[in-house]
């Protein structure tokens, strides 16, 4: 695949993932493998020989049973949940294009440029401007959110995408990149900063395919440059969030690096501002009283050369302004005009997953990742019920609540701290809540939370009211802990949670690794898959999840370098979590090289899937491949064009749901 479009992707970037370790309690609970491993299989309750360990130590998994326990309970989704999956598993392999099950078809629906807006202009690589990007599809789209619409005539369905532009590449995505952050000029700055954000897209299914509308008076881009924003909760206002531009602390510009997220029960679309800190640079005062707030959130790395242009992201100028990200961020998508607010009581750190249920009085639970190695797990428990007739009831919802960060213990129990003011190893530590929720992190360290092995997505499964959580890896553990039993985890685990009385409110609950991720058959790895999980069937790193309308588990990987180990590309597989066939793998979809897969999402039917593929051409070049100037183009294959991240739907050739 020959690329015009100069690429220096590995001249830069080996693995932008913030393999950092900032956490002063990063070995808190460690111990070694075989103690881990004897006080987990102490407590299983499985047969240890229905399950393969790569290792020869036996099963980690059973303890939370694999039956239905939602009864007739309504915050869950109705019918059974179905067991198995009967799409035709592809291979593990190298291709510049996806490969997806061949029963199902997987069709590019919008790309990185593509217009939003009837009077948008088309997508001009090499001459691209700040005011084009802004009516375009923004770059490097990772979540996707799905709201149903009411079909018009002639369609069978119509929907909003909310999809996230979580960071821009400059050596893919900015033309005539001189090879240096510190030669970006302030357009190229801007044009990248136009490029992130979010996007609000309307769509529609009219004999079988799903297009764009772009006469849509829903879509919208919200971007990092110029889109205002308002700070909500009990951070709102604080000292610490006041800058020169903004002496209120109340009023922001702009969301960035938005990961994950999820869609709550009244409509909204929740988007979580994850590696921040790749934006900021310059250096603070000597002495600054930011200093150990900053270095603990891994501030300034300045990734993307913003400082050098755009004053606010300079230390030196507005040492607060990095106080103002790490937020959950909520939209209304169907009011372009509303203004998106940055929920505080929700905490400040690198946020990853905003899925969410309903608590057994109907209050919101979200659950949260703090995606950085040796960080946290953590859930918000909103103050008050959720008003599923009247939705503007809820538009201050998420600000009031708790917010609790998990403790694993042995036998299996998991624990849900309150991280509140009133407690008294907080209350000498912080000022007021507000200043509690700025250094969340800190306090969660305080209470003795355990440190995880990169907390990615969190996802509750609607049918069962199980937690599944995704621990991507982490290659610098040189000491287990009880939830994170393998060191140099360069594959990552998914670890189930049930909350006592099945209720995701509880502040305790049981936990189970389901499958720690690697190839079964290397010993060296210590994976664990059921034996049924075939050659193609495991997977490692997992990054992302989603839960389809018939409660069946769906994992996307996210490999960066760990790729050149594991001999594989990233893309989705289907993960079996109930009966016997529990912990099996099995493959549906390959990305293209140099590209992960991100947020996948379900239509409410089941019978389309979403989901974003994510900086495609991002990868080590073979000798041949730089001797011609080659990158992987996709999806275009054009040899003007860059390689473009996109937005992918998936259906059945024969009709019905995915999978």
């Amino acid at each position: 695949m020959k690329n015009t479009i100069d690429s220096r992707a590995n001249d830069l970037r080996e693995d932008i993932g913030d393999d950092t370790i900032t956490n002063p309690n990063a070995t808190a609970g460690s111990r070694s493998f075989e103690d881990v491993l004897g006080a987990n299989l102490s407590r299983r309750r499985f047969v240890a020989s229905s399950f393969v360990l790569a290792s020869g130590a036996g099963s980690l998994l059973a303890g939370c049973a694999s039956t239905d326990t939602k009864g007739d309970d309504q915050r869950f989704a109705e019918g059974p949940t179905k067991v198995g999956f009967d799409f035709q598993e592809i291979e593990h392999g190298f291709s510049y294009n996806h490969v997806c099950a061949p029963d199902h078809t997987a069709k590019v629906l919008v790309k990185w440029g593509d217009p939003l807006f009837e009077d948008a202009p088309e997508f001009d690589f090499l001459n691209q401007t700040v005011e084009s990007q802004m009516q375009q599809f923004g770059y490097n789209c990772d979540y996707v959110g799905f709201l149903a619409l009411t079909p018009k005539d002639g369609e069978s369905d119509r929907a909003l995408l909310c999809v996230n532009h979580e960071y821009p590449y400059p050596w893919l995505s900015v033309p005539n990149f001189a090879g240096s952050l510190d030669d970006l000029t302030k357009e190229q700055v801007q044009i990248s900063q136009a490029s992130m954000g979010n996007s609000i897209v309307e769509v529609y299914r009219q004999d079988g395919e799903w297009y764009v509308d772009r006469g849509s008076k829903y879509n919208r881009r919200i971007t990092a440059l110029e889109t205002k924003m308002v700070l909500t909760g009990p951070a709102a206002g604080h000292p610490r969030m006041q800058t020169n531009a903004d002496p209120s602390g109340r009023e922001v510009i702009g969301t960035i690096n938005n990961c994950a997220g999820g869609m709550t029960p009244w409509g909204t679309y929740l988007t979580c501002e994850e590696n921040f800190n790749y934006h900021f640079g310059g250096k603070l005062a000597e002495g600054h009283p930011e200093t150990a707030n900053h270095e603990r959130c891994n501030v300034p790395q300045n990734y993307m050369g913003w400082a050098q242009q755009d004053p606010r992201f300079d230390l030196s100028n507005e040492p607060q302004e990095p106080n103002r990200f790490g937020w959950m961020v909520e939209i209304d998508p169907k009011d372009p005009t509303s203004t998106p607010k940055k929920r505080t009581a929700m905490g400040r750190f690198k946020h990853e997953g905003g899925e969410n249920i309903l608590a057994a009085d109907r209050r919101l639970v979200v659950y949260m990742g703090d995606d950085q190695i040796f960080e946290y797990l953590y859930k918000f428990v909103s103050r008050d019920a959720v008003d599923l007739k009247r939705p503007e009831n809820n538009s201050d919802l998420l600000d009031h609540g708790t917010l609790y960060v998990a403790k694993f213990m042995d036998e299996g129990r998991i624990q849900w701290m309150p991280l509140d003011i009133s407690d008294p190893l907080l209350k000498g530590e912080f000022e007021s809540q507000g200043e509690l929720l700025i250094e969340v992190r800190r306090a969660a360290q305080i209470l003795g939370a355990t440190p995880m092995d990169r907390p990615e997505d969190v996802v509750p499964n609607h049918k069962t009211g199980k937690v599944y959580v995704m621990l991507i890896n982490n290659r610098k553990r040189t000491e287990a802990n009880v939830a994170n039993d393998r060191v140099n985890n360069v594959f990552g685990h998914i670890i189930e949670i049930v909350e006592d009385d099945n209720d995701a409110a509880s502040t305790e609950g049981n936990w189970e690794v389901v499958v720690r991720c690697g190839n079964p058959n290397d010993p060296t790895h210590k994976a664990k898959w059921n034996p049924a999980t075939t050659e193609n069937g495991w997977f490692a790193s997992p990054d992302n999840a989603a839960v389809d309308p018939s409660g069946r588990l769906w994992i996307a990987t996210d490999q960066s370098s760990s790729s050149k180990i594991s001999g594989t590309l990233d893309g989705l597989w289907a993960l079996e979590t109930e009966g016997e066939g529990r912990g099996t793998g099995k493959m549906f979809y390959r990305a293209p090289k140099g590209a992960e897969l991100t947020g996948p999402c379900f239509s409410d039917d089941g019978e389309s899937l979403f989901m974003a593929i994510q900086h495609p051409g991002d990868y080590d070049r073979s000798e041949e491949e730089k001797a011609q100037g080659g990158i992987n183009d996709w999806p275009e294959f054009k040899v003007d064009q860059p390689p473009k991240p996109s937005v992918v739907v998936v259906t059945k050739k024969a009709g019905g749901p995915v999978g």
